[in-house]
């Protein structure tokens, strides 16, 4: 790709990841969330794909992906059983004057961030994840050409040699 296009991308990396993780995590106080923010996020790498080709992408860790994809699902299903004691998913947070639970006053709410309880801390799990698979599909898209990631074959799936 011409250094115009590779240039527009290193540029573009600061901005896009800040505005990925402004979406994420005000998801609770306006439209957003960790699903757009994550999807935000994840496209940096498609178009670090476009830019720099399959050179920059055989450099990706697909493991720190993997590992990422699982943390914010275990995350997830964490923050869901934590409040069990009540009911699933419930938000135990919310006014303990804690971080993420502060007490907010009757009348207008002027946007406090740290006001939602468990539902930032969602939206952040919610947002790794779906970064992680979104740049896990990318990356099998981009560098198998449609193969699958790992065959039988490579793993000796069923005992076969």
């Amino acid at each position: 790709m011409s250094p115009i296009v590779k240039n527009v991308a290193v540029v573009l990396v600061i901005p896009i990841t800040m505005f990925g993780l402004y979406i994420i995590l005000h998801g609770h106080l306006t439209p957003g969330g960790g699903f757009p923010g994550g999807a935000i996020m994840a496209s940096l790498v498609v178009l670090f794909f476009v830019a720099f080709g399959k050179e920059w992408a055989k450099k990706i860790n697909k493991g720190i992906l993997f590992f990422g994809e699982s943390f914010g699902l275990a995350l997830f299903g964490l923050l869901a059983f934590l409040g069990l004691g009540t009911s699933f998913f419930h938000n135990f947070l919310a006014n303990s004057d804690s971080l993420f639970g502060m007490s907010i006053p009757f009348g207008a709410n002027s946007g406090f961030l740290w006001s939602g309880g468990i539902i930032p801390l969602m939206n952040i799990a919610v947002g790794l994840e779906v970064f992680a698979a979104l740049s896990i599909i990318a990356v099998v898209m981009f560098l198998e050409n449609g193969k699958v990631m790992f065959s039988e074959k490579e793993n000796n799936v069923g005992g076969k040699k």
